[in-house]
């Protein structure tokens, strides 16, 4: 079985690559880990955790359903 690119023409110009950033865009900003802790909250319905709700130290919330099995 032949390549797909087999018999194809190659061109010897460059492949195409990512322009490059700006020298000023390449600072980065210091992140401080020590103060920066993501919080956790869980919701309960009775004694069963429903959800938990983890909020990110930058901000992002996510929740996270729990689901149960039914009893049967």
């Amino acid at each position: 079985m032949k390549h797909f690119l087999h018999g194809r023409t190659q061109i010897s110009e460059l492949s195409l690559c990512p322009p490059a950033p700006p020298a000023d865009a390449l600072r980065v900003a210091p992140f401080d880990t020590a103060s920066a802790n993501p919080q956790i909250e869980v919701v309960k319905q009775g004694d069963k955790v429903t959800r938990l709700v983890v909020t990110c130290s930058c901000g992002e919330r996510i929740e996270i359903e729990c689901l149960y099995p039914t009893a049967g």
